[in-house]
C-alpha cells in the first residue's frame, strides 16, 4: 500500500504537469489524478497547487520528492543488479542530438554501439532545438559548446573549432582578411546567427557581418563557399574534409575562438543506469 501513488507523484513532480505525467508512464491523466489525490489523502498533506496553467510543489512535497525519488533508484539498481547477473545489458535508451553534428558524428557511433549491444534498443531523436530532458523523456542528449543548464550532469566526449575559410578561388578575386574588421568588406555567408565570434586582445568579440546569402544548413554554406560565393564560419565538423584537401582555405586562424566542449547530459536525479554508461564510454571513447 505504501508505494501505491508514488510513481505518478515523482512523475508529476518531475513534468509539473499531471498530462505529461500519465503520458510518460502511460495512464489517463485521470487515473494519475486519482492517485495524487489518494496518497494526499493517505498522507494528510496537500502536495500540488493546481492550477490552469501550472502545477508546482508545496514546501511538504518538496522534501516528499527527494525521498521518493531515492527510493525509485534504489529499486532501479536492485533490477539492474539481478539483470546484469542473468543477462548482458539490455532495455531502451532515448537519446536527442543536434541534426548535422548527430547524422556525421553520433549516429555512426549508435549504430556500432546498437550492434555490440543488441538487446539494447536506441531511440535517436536530432533536433536544433534545446528540449527539455525530463519532459521528453530523454535518458542522455549531446549539446555543443556552453552549457547553459546547470541542473543536469555532463561528461565532455570531445570538442570543437569554428574556422573562418573560402575558397582559393574567391581570395584570390576579392583578397584575403588580415584582421576581424576587413571581413566588413567581404560576403560572409550567414547561418542562423549575423555575427561570428572571434578572440582579439585576449578578449571575446563578436563581429556583426553581412553578405547575400542566409541559411540554417551549415552543409549548404559549405556548398556556397566551395562555389567561390564568400566566406564562411563553421564548425570542424562541416569543414576540416575540404581544408584538408585544400579546397577550402582557414584565414584569420590567428583570431579563432579556443576550442568549445562537445557533451553528454543527463538528469542529477536519474540514475546512471550500466546501459547509459556504456554508451556514454562507447561516445567518449571514438569521439575522442
Amino acid at each position: 500500500m505504501k508505494w501505491q501513488g508514488i510513481n505518478e507523484f515523482v512523475a508529476v513532480a518531475e513534468t509539473h504537469s499531471f498530462s505529461l505525467a500519465a503520458k510518460n508512464l502511460n495512464l489517463s491523466t485521470a487515473q494519475v489524478s486519482r492517485q495524487i489525490s489518494a496518497l494526499e489523502k493517505r498522507l494528510q498533506v496537500k502536495l500540488f497547487y493546481r492550477t490552469t496553467r501550472k502545477v508546482s510543489l508545496t514546501q511538504e512535497a518538496q522534501l516528499f520528492y527527494q525521498h521518493c525519488r531515492n527510493l525509485l533508484d534504489g529499486l532501479d539498481i536492485a533490477e539492474q543488479a539481478i539483470s546484469n547477473l542473468q543477462s548482458s545489458p539490455q532495455g531502451k535508451i532515448k537519446l536527442t542530438a543536434p541534426v548535422t553534428y548527430g547524422e556525421q558524428k553520433i549516429l555512426p557511433l549508435v549504430n556500432d554501439f546498437v550492434s555490440l549491444y543488441s538487446d539494447i534498443e536506441v531511440t535517436t531523436e536530432l533536433t536544433n532545438h534545446r528540449v527539455d530532458l525530463i519532459d521528453g523523456g530523454f535518458d542522455v542528449a549531446i549539446r555543443l559548446g556552453q552549457l547553459q543548464d546547470s541542473t543536469l550532469i555532463a561528461k565532455q566526449l570531445s570538442q570543437r573549432s569554428n574556422y573562418v575559410c573560402a575558397s582559393e578561388a574567391y581570395l584570390q578575386k576579392y583578397g584575403e582578411a588580415h584582421s576581424v574588421s576587413e571581413l566588413k568588406q567581404h560576403n560572409c555567408l550567414l547561418g542562423t546567427r549575423d555575427y561570428w565570434r572571434f578572440i582579439e586582445s585576449g578578449k571575446e568579440k563578436s563581429l556583426r557581418v553581412k553578405g547575400n546569402l542566409r541559411c540554417n544548413s551549415g552543409m549548404a554554406l559549405v556548398d556556397a563557399a566551395l562555389k567561390d560565393i564568400g566566406i564562411v564560419q563553421l564548425p570542424d565538423y562541416y569543414v576540416q574534409s575540404y581544408i584538408e584537401s585544400g579546397q577550402l582555405m582557414t584565414i584569420l586562424d590567428q583570431f579563432r575562438e579556443p576550442a568549445e566542449g562537445i557533451w553528454a547530459v543527463y538528469p542529477q536525479n536519474r540514475y546512471l543506469s550500466p546501459k547509459i554508461r556504456l554508451l556514454i564510454d562507447h561516445l567518449a571513447a571514438h569521439l575522442q
